[in-house]
């Protein structure tokens, strides 16, 4: 199985505080890859590292065979494209100008674009969507359309690997869907991996190839959503009761947080030992 992302033995601090724990795994070529925990247990500050933002204390960490040390800051954004929490909506620029800005590691000295970058701009607007409204600015537009600008941004980099920390957030249940839709399209058909934060562990479940559960900056479970979202893993690091079942769509697992005044409910089919009576 090829690989392109390689992490041994991974720890991160900020200051006294650590906030990644000797992660080692690997991500395969071509996978949909996501990562799932509660807050705190370090998922954004592992994809800041991949990114090559934020500097390991001490492991390894390869992107494409390759040591990321050994990548120049333009070499690995042509590899390597990330996509943070949604930005401001301050952004004074206009969607095409926004998405041609992610051809910037592939440009000569004097920075200036080529038709083919402009031909590659458009591409990604018409993969993502956004070409028909391309010459607005980003204060224009809602959350789910300025998400999948920048998505244009970063597929603008032809990266093989695609990073994106919580594309969903905020956004409603279609925005939802089409941001996923549009990660496995770019999967399936440009062949890109793509790695993703998220707290949406139905979501997760429903589009990953394989999920990595982390708590308090160490990995909890690696695998399939099968395998890692059963119900004795999840309670113990969420800390909450929970239903795991499976999806009504079929094949995936379902998660159903359980609110306490459901805990004593017939409609609640918890084990005697998963009841929490105490005050």
């Amino acid at each position: 199985m090829q690989t392109v992302v390689d992490i041994e033995e991974l720890s991160h601090f900020y200051g006294s505080f650590q906030a990644l724990r000797e992660l080692s795994f690997s991500v395969p070529k071509g996978c949909f890859f996501i990562v799932i925990g509660p807050n705190g247990s370090g998922k954004t500050t592992l994809l800041k590292t991949l990114a090559g933002i934020a500097a390991p204390a001490s492991g390894a960490v390869s992107i494409l065979g390759r040591p990321i040390e050994r990548y120049t800051r333009k070499g690995l954004a042509k590899r390597l494209a990330f996509v943070p929490q949604l930005p401001s909506e301050e952004f004074p620029f206009r969607v095409r100008d926004i998405v041609l800005m992610g051809r910037s590691p592939h440009l000569g000295v004097l920075g200036l674009d080529r038709e083919a970058d402009r031909g590659i701009a458009r591409q990604a607007m018409e993969f993502t969507g956004v070409e028909s409204f391309s010459a607005r600015r980003l204060e224009q537009l809602s959350g789910g359309e300025r998400q999948r600008v920048f998505i244009a941004r970063a597929i603008c980099q032809e990266p093989e690997i695609l990073l994106l920390d919580e594309p969903t957030a905020a956004l409603d249940l279609a925005h939802q869907v089409r941001i996923m839709d549009l990660m496995e399209r770019l999967k399936k058909d440009r062949g890109v991996t793509v790695i993703m934060v998220s707290h949406d562990v139905n979501l997760a479940a429903m589009y990953a190839d394989r999920l990595l559960l982390m708590r308090e900056g160490a990995m909890v479970s690696i695998g399939s959503p099968a395998e890692v979202l059963t119900y004795e893993v999840l309670e113990k690091t969420y800390e909450c009761p929970l239903l795991v079942d499976e999806s009504p769509l079929g094949g995936v697992p379902r998660v159903t947080v359980v609110p306490r005044r459901y805990m004593d409910s017939d409609r609640v089919p918890l084990a005697p030992d998963r009841l929490d009576n105490s005050d």
